[in-house]
């Protein structure tokens, strides 16, 4: 069999339910969950917290309930649906939007995926360029600042896409040997450098984290933040992935609703404990940025070749998601090919280093559009059928184009724009407004449509 027939057969379910034989029990959401959390991300977002000012009360307390939220986020709203359908996110939406919307909504979910894929590979090509005496990118950098950045950016873009192309089953096997090494590894390059910063015992940790750590003042040029900067950020930082409905992709093959309760490995090992580590990494090499020096800095290669297998796993499952969301705009075109669009798309924009130093702004703002079309499936699934209104309209009266979706989408995006407060804010304010819009706009669609208004409770 030639290699294009065996990526051919490859099934990774794009327009029907996964059967019951490809079920995962728990050790793969664990596996999954960390893998993706537990990322080179966290080697960029841990910095940025000391560069913009946080205390260490602020970012404890933040990290402990921003992340509770955002494992019960993954619990309440995304798994229920994903078992009951087990359809992903795009063929779900189908029935909802019909096929006109899905396709606008796929090209702006594939892109912002490919985006976020880009600032993995970013960082791990701060690491792969070690050895090559490649320049850094800096805080303020933002286009390629030298030619051995685009060659490394384009050899690690192009093993990621590999591995995305295999399918799911490749990407969890992926992350099952590698999230135990790479949590050893975050965690042992901090307490290498505690010493240099002047920790000598545990008692004497939170003082030197109050004073030479997370002191409250940030660098030149950056803004301060507070308790309600980290506690949003770690809720709405994956904003896409649980109330943004995208994990419906993963979470499609978990056993038991329950299974969403384990993106606590992700949120409590990879965005507490990675993003600590990494912060005090951060102190350590006084103000550095760039993932692949400090961790270098931390425990030498092994540190380095951390932040290139933490690109890797976070990377993979996201280039996975823009694949199928893509595929799903292209139906005539195999799942394998639209991943490889969309690899090179994603090593394109890791090419510039605006992606990973603006980490956290472009991570609100892409969790921030794609919400309201998770909020949609959420009310669509939960709240029509106990208002005696119909699901799944679209694809119900043959619709090609769902106007109250459409309307949703665009109305919660064009209100949250002229809210007076900081994006990292907006996605609850966002939530309650897509809410409202799309049952209101449900109820006017199918009161004046005959046979619209159903007695249907689910």
């Amino acid at each position: 069999m030639s290699l294009t027939a065996k990526l051919d057969a490859i099934n990774e379910f794009d327009r029907q339910p996964v059967s019951a034989d490809r079920i995962q029990g728990s050790g793969t959401f664990v596996a999954l969950f960390a893998g993706e959390h537990i990322a080179g991300t966290e080697f960029v977002i841990g910095p940025l917290f000391v560069a913009h000012g946080v205390t260490a009360t602020d970012l404890f307390g933040g990290l402990i309930v921003g992340n509770l939220l955002a494992v019960l986020s993954w619990a309440f709203f995304v798994a229920p649906i994903a078992v009951r359908t087990r359809l992903n996110l795009y063929w779900q939406l189908r029935k909802i939007t019909g096929p006109q919307l899905l396709f606008v909504y796929n090209i702006v979910n594939a892109l912002m995926f490919c985006f976020l894929a880009g600032a993995m590979i970013s960082v791990a090509a701060t690491a792969v360029g070690l050895p090559f005496d490649m320049t850094m990118p800096g805080l303020n950098d933002r286009y390629p600042n030298s030619v051995s950045w685009v060659i490394v950016v384009g050899l690690v873009g192009a093993v990621v896409t590999g591995f995305a192309v295999l399918g799911f089953d490749r990407i969890t096997g992926f992350s099952k040997v590698a999230w135990p090494w790479m949590l050893a590894v975050f965690v042992a390059s901090a307490v290498a450098v505690l010493q240099q910063l002047g920790v000598s015992s545990f008692g004497e940790f939170w003082l030197v984290a109050n004073e030479r750590i997370w002191t409250g003042v940030p660098l030149a040029g950056q803004s301060k933040f507070t308790f309600w900067h980290v506690m949003f950020f770690a809720w709405f930082c994956n904003m896409a992935m649980h109330i943004g409905m995208a994990d419906l992709t993963i979470l499609r093959y978990a056993r038991h609703w329950t299974h969403g309760f384990l993106s606590a490995f992700g949120m409590y090992l990879g965005h507490f404990v990675a993003w600590v580590a990494s912060g005090i990494l951060c102190a350590a090499a006084l103000g550095e940025i760039a993932p692949g020096p400090i961790a270098y800095m931390g425990i030498g290669v092994t540190g380095a070749i951390a932040v290139v297998v933490a690109g890797w796993t976070t990377a993979n499952p996201t280039l996975y998601r823009a694949g199928l969301a893509l595929q799903t705009a292209t139906p005539n075109w195999k799942r394998w090919k639209v991943t490889v669009a969309a690899g090179a798309v994603t090593t394109t924009a890791a090419m510039f280093p605006a992606l990973m130093m603006q980490l956290l702004d472009f991570v609100a703002l892409y969790g921030l559009i794609l919400m309201p079309m998770g909020v949609v499936i959420f009310a669509d699934f939960w709240l029509l059928p106990r208002m005696g209104l119909q699901s799944h309209f679209a694809e119900l009266h043959g619709l090609q184009f769902s106007w109250p979706a459409a309307l949703t989408w665009t109305g919660t995006l064009a209100v949250c724009a002229f809210l007076p407060m900081e994006i990292f804010f907006l996605g609850l304010p966002g939530w309650f407004l897509a809410v409202g819009f799309y049952v209101l706009f449900c109820y006017i669609q199918q009161l004046r449509k005959p046979g619209g208004i159903v007695q249907e409770v689910r």
